[in-house]
């Protein structure tokens, strides 16, 4: 038995020898302008919701992945709800997809711009990105307000009306909460209180 353990013992110290030299990796560390944009991004997305959502989407056959809805259907079916909430989901995690892609680019971009026209390029640019993103995130807040609407059933009805929003305008405008004349009279008194 003592012969065993010595045995283990030689093990443990060739082990000791190999990484002995060898220094440890340290894990990359990102930046803290990195980390805050990312915890931004994620704050907007709800966790519950979205394991959710993913799972539902899963649950999603192949054959409801080629349905479009109709009018001589029911409005707000089921088939209807998940058709919309699956084009949503999708929508969001592009929207996201794309942002954190942006961040990876206007972080590994270089700020060294000897000459002042191409710095000033380099700036517009850069706002313009921003502002767009900035949009998105608004936009993603709306997808999840729509989302919401979606499980507690309002979804595809007017908010000023309770009248059903037509599938046309859904299909072009998921996340529309008045129809179409709905929408024109707000527009209209907007025009008029705008020129006062």
């Amino acid at each position: 038995m003592a012969r065993k353990s010595t045995s283990k013992s030689r093990a443990g110290e060739k082990n000791k020898k190999k990484t002995k030299g060898k220094p440890e990796r340290q894990p990359l560390k990102a930046t803290p302008r990195a980390k805050s944009a990312v915890r931004k991004v994620e704050r907007v997305i709800d966790a519950p919701a979205k394991a959710k959502a993913i799972a539902r989407t899963k649950m999603a056959t192949k054959a409801d992945s080629d349905y479009r809805p109709l009018d001589s259907e029911p409005f707000m079916n089921e088939r209807q709800r998940d058709y919309f909430r699956r084009k949503l989901i999708a929508w969001r995690e592009e929207i996201i997809r794309e942002s954190r892609e942006t961040l990876n680019v206007l972080q590994t971009e270089k700020e060294n711009h000897p000459d002042l026209t191409d710095r000033a390029s380099f700036e517009t640019d850069r706002a313009v990105e921003l502002r767009a993103r900035d949009r998105q995130r608004k936009l993603i807040a709306k997808i999840n307000a729509a989302i919401a609407r979606i499980e507690d059933g309002s979804y595809g009805y007017c908010e000023e009306t309770g009248e059903p929003i037509s599938l046309r305008r859904l299909e072009a405008r998921p996340i529309a909460t008045l129809s179409i004349e709905a929408q024109e009279r707000h527009e209209r008194n907007e025009r008029v209180h705008r020129d006062d």
